[in-house]
Order: structure tokens, then C-alpha cells, then sequence
């Protein structure tokens, strides 16, 4: 027949795509699923934490493992709840010294870079939790088949996500240890900088205590390049000042911290406002005598 195709090239056809398709399959699924290999990565940074970061804790990091898979264990992906983890929290109580403690919300690469700066602020990914469970997915297993999930429903799915629930009650611990100044680091380039339904928002906020702390510093940054849509005058910041006003807090407001904007530059020297900066602190500046 004029125009078919052998059947041998169709054979190696199909075994080509039928390969690029599974190929594809194994790329997705672990990005989807459980953390490969996550006891041995919570376990070692466990390790890593007590003997390098943190040596002056006394932690049984084997213990808090098992305390761990006691609440995800045999449990559905979404049937896993903050009071789950009540003992995993146990098994690691930390506390800090007041005037450290920086929130954030939307502005994870920039927050970093500033506690870098500010080697005295302490984040919740600063924490023995964060520091464990950083990036990391995880979800129930099957009691008939003892598997680890390799799909687990995203965060929105369901509020008794088991890694949801564990931010929220690392969140929760994080600020009520919270005490002296503290400071709080927003993006004014997004629409509801303060965001009601953020973990800042919706659980970091509510369990700040006037009592134990004296000020809140608020920072908000936008991009280099912009937009500017929110401000310490105008947008949910205002809310936010609202919400801190009615619960007794005291409390600043900046949109013009240079020294995040320098870190920005750092990041990106091209832009305008970086030229700008950079020629008024090279500036020559006057003298005086007396």
C-alpha cells in the first residue's frame, strides 16, 4: 500500500513515546508527592541543627522522627490536624531572646537576604521545625497498603492538610514566643500586602501578645521595577495598623528602608532606581568646621 508505514517503524514509534510518557510521569509525580528520602533529610538536618546551628540543644532527634510519623502515619492527606502534632512540638520546646523575631509575608527571597544582613533577627525557618521541615512534602499513608502517597493534594484542597498543619502550629509557636521589638516585612507590589488569610495573617497576627510585645515594626518593599500598589498609607496595611491600634500594640510604619532597597540592587543593579541610589550615596557631601 502506497504511503503506510512499516510496522516496525510504528513498533519504535510507539515504544519512543510510550518511554517519553512515562519519563514525563516519574519527572511530575515526586514533585507531587513525598519528599524522597524525607526521614533521612528531617533526621540529618536534626543533627545538623543541634551539632552546628544550634549546639546548645539537647534534642533526641530519632524521637522526634517517630513522633513525627505518629501523626502522619496512617492518617488520610487530609485528615491530619494541628492538635496531631501536639506531641511532635513537645519532643523540641525552643525559646528566644526578645527583639529577634521577624514575620513575613510574600517576601520569602528578600526576607532572607535581610536576616543575612541582620544576623540578630530570627525567623520561623530559623526554628528547630523550620529548620527540618523547610520545603519539604509529605502526606498520610494507606493502612492496607503501608505506602507513602506519591500524589498529595495540594494546600488548598482541604484545611487539615498534614504540611499545612504543621506550618500553622509552627506559625502559632513562633508568635507567641514572640516578644520585645518585632518586625513584620510586606510586599507593596501585590494587591492585599497584609492578606487576612495568610499564616502571617491568619494565625502569626492572632497570636502576637501586647503583653510581650512592645513594638511592631512593619517594612514594606515593592520591586524595583515596580508596581507600587500599597503603602504604610493606603491598601490592607492600613487594616493591618487598625487591627494592631484596637489590640494596644505600638507600633512604625516604613515604605522607604534603604537598606532593603540596596539588597534589591544587589539582586538587580540595572535598574533605574539602583542608578539613582548609587549616585546619591556617592554623592560628595559638604564639610564643615567650627
Amino acid at each position: 500500500m502506497i504511503g503506510a508505514t512499516p510496522a516496525p517503524v510504528v513498533l519504535i514509534s510507539f515504544t519512543i513515546w510510550f518511554f517519553v510518557l512515562q519519563l514525563c510521569h516519574a519527572q511530575v509525580l515526586p514533585q507531587l508527592g513525598t519528599t524522597p528520602y524525607i526521614k533521612h533529610i528531617v533526621v540529618g538536618r536534626c543533627y545538623a541543627y543541634t551539632t552546628i546551628v544550634n549546639p546548645s540543644l539537647r534534642y533526641d532527634c530519632e524521637e522526634i522522627w517517630r513522633e513525627f510519623e505518629e501523626a502522619v502515619i496512617h492518617r488520610s492527606s487530609c485528615n491530619v490536624t494541628v492538635d496531631h502534632y501536639y506531641q511532635l512540638f513537645n519532643a523540641m520546646p525552643e525559646s528566644w531572646p526578645c527583639d529577634r523575631f521577624l514575620f513575613w509575608s510574600k517576601t520569602r527571597t528578600l526576607m532572607h537576604s535581610y536576616a543575612a544582613i541582620f544576623r540578630h533577627f530570627w525567623t520561623l525557618e530559623d526554628t528547630l521545625v523550620g529548620y527540618m521541615f523547610n520545603d519539604l512534602v509529605w502526606c498520610g499513608q494507606d493502612e492496607d497498603s503501608g505506602s507513602v502517597f506519591f500524589v498529595c493534594p495540594l494546600w488548598s484542597a482541604c484545611r487539615n492538610h498534614p504540611v499545612y498543619s504543621l506550618w500553622r502550629k509552627a506559625s502559632q509557636n513562633f508568635a507567641e514566643m514572640a516578644c520585645g521589638n518585632i518586625t513584620v516585612l510586606l510586599n507593596g507590589s501585590i494587591i492585599n500586602a497584609f492578606n487576612r488569610n495568610s499564616m502571617f495573617g491568619s494565625v502569626e497576627l492572632d497570636g502576637l501578645n501586647p503583653q510581650r510585645v512592645d513594638h511592631v515594626n512593619i517594612k514594606v518593599v515593592t520591586n524595583l521595577e515596580g508596581p507600587r500598589i500599597e503603602s504604610c498609607h493606603q491598601g490592607s496595611i492600613a487594616d493591618l495598623i487598625q487591627i494592631l491600634q484596637s489590640r494596644g500594640f505600638r507600633w512604625t510604619c516604613s515604605d522607604h528602608d534603604e537598606t532593603l532597597m540596596m539588597l534589591q540592587c544587589i539582586q538587580d543593579p540595572k535598574q533605574r532606581s539602583c542608578q539613582t541610589c548609587a549616585n546619591r550615596l556617592l554623592q560628595p557631601k559638604s564639610l564643615s568646621f567650627n
